[in-house]
């Protein structure tokens, strides 16, 4: 589908100058952008490569000299990388899944299906399951018993969704997610080694082995509107109470969420993170890529760690954190640019060390 740049602008709001009129029908990097596409040149290091394309329109930061880069259209926006989401989601084809109900989907007669609800081959679908209008159930997917889901959702093929999970409206799961699998949570008869350790700190070297019982999740799970959950990503149900996900939440592939977690809204959870058994979190939070945070702590609004940031206490709200253990950005920072000295400290010790020692007692 082609789109003039005067629709484009129209559509995001933002500003449109030169040929208006003039077509585009997908969008480039600009070094590769041939003359029917649009130059996604959004910063001066991007403008930069316009002349090894051919592209004759492009998107650009507000104040950009345009006809300089040779172009011939131009859409400005003071903020290109937001204009930038609404764009994408016009050049989407989509993933071109099939509409209607694949005849070898297994649906239980009690399932109630909204207008519009696409199913693919071989997905299945439970006992009492409720699916909101206008969503895609995608091949291979499993929705269990009594699960509710709502309005717009998009399952992509392999997404596991458990019994009793409730999940609200524009639901995007990608492949192999998983929703509702059960806690991590076994006990022993008397205190295990791993609970000593947590006392004690110390060693368990006279431990006595012991089996492990399972602790039955009886929980479910209870996500919000506006949710996306990365491929291979897993949320488990609670225990007693459900594992909740506030709206607008970004999950990245492979993030894990354990049993009881709560949490806020419009939190980006990047990928490989890990989040403990009962752990809270606050609106806005931001964990970046293999943060992990242990269990029964509190993360408050608008907290943002850095890659593999390992989180052992409560933090508070506003936080930037850094290392294992996690600590402040800045003082985190400055303990790396202190460990980069210890070399040439250890050698200014020993020259100093050999000084004293040639000078003696009785100099």
């Amino acid at each position: 589908m082609s789109y003039t740049i005067a629709q484009i602008a129209d559509a995001l709001g933002i500003r449109a100058e030169g040929d208006t009129a003039l077509k585009v029908s997908a969008v480039a990097e600009p070094a590769q952008a041939g003359e029917s596409d649009l130059a996604l040149a959004m910063k001066p290091e991007f403008a930069d490569q316009l002349w090894q394309g051919r592209a004759r329109a492009a998107m650009l930061w507000d104040g950009a000299d345009w006809r300089a880069m040779g172009l011939d259209a131009a859409l400005m926006s003071p903020r290109p990388r937001f204009a930038m989401s609404g764009l994408s989601a016009m050049m989407d084809p989509g993933a071109g899944y099939p509409t209607g109900i694949h005849e070898t989907a297994v649906i239980d007669p009690t399932a109630q299906l909204g207008d519009g609800v696409s199913v693919g081959p071989f997905a299945v679908i439970g006992a009492g399951v409720r699916i909101g209008a206008g969503s895609v159930i995608g091949a291979q997917v499993f929705v269990g018993r009594d699960t509710r889901i709502g309005e717009g959702a998009l399952l992509h093929p392999g997404v596991r969704i458990g019994h009793g999970v409730t999940i609200g409206d524009r639901f995007i799961a990608h492949f192999g997610a998983t929703v509702g699998a059960d806690g991590f949570s076994f006990v022993t008869p008397e205190p295990s080694a791993a609970e000593k350790v947590r006392e004690t700190l110390g060693d368990q070297a006279g431990a006595t082995a012991q089996s492990y019982a399972r602790i039955h999740s009886l929980g479910g799970v209870e996500i919000g509107d506006d949710v996306e959950l990365g491929a291979n990503s897993c949320i488990d149900r609670g225990t007693v109470r459900a594992t909740r996900i506030g709206n607008g939440c970004k999950f990245d592939n492979l993030a894990q969420i354990g049993h009881n977690v709560v949490i806020g809204n419009d939190c980006l959870i990047c990928a490989q993170v890990g989040i403990a058994g009962s752990s809270r979190i606050g609106n806005n939070v931001v964990l970046g890529g293999q943060t992990g945070v242990s269990d029964n702590l509190f993360i408050g609004d608008n907290v943002v760690t850095g890659g593999a940031t390992k989180v052992l206490s409560n933090v508070p709200s506003g936080r930037v954190m850094l290392g294992y253990p996690a600590m402040k950005m800045d003082s985190q920072l400055e303990i790396y640019r202190q460990l980069r000295r210890l070399p040439r400290l250890i050698v200014d010790v020993a020259s100093l060390k050999k000084a004293v020692s040639k000078t003696g007692p009785s100099d």
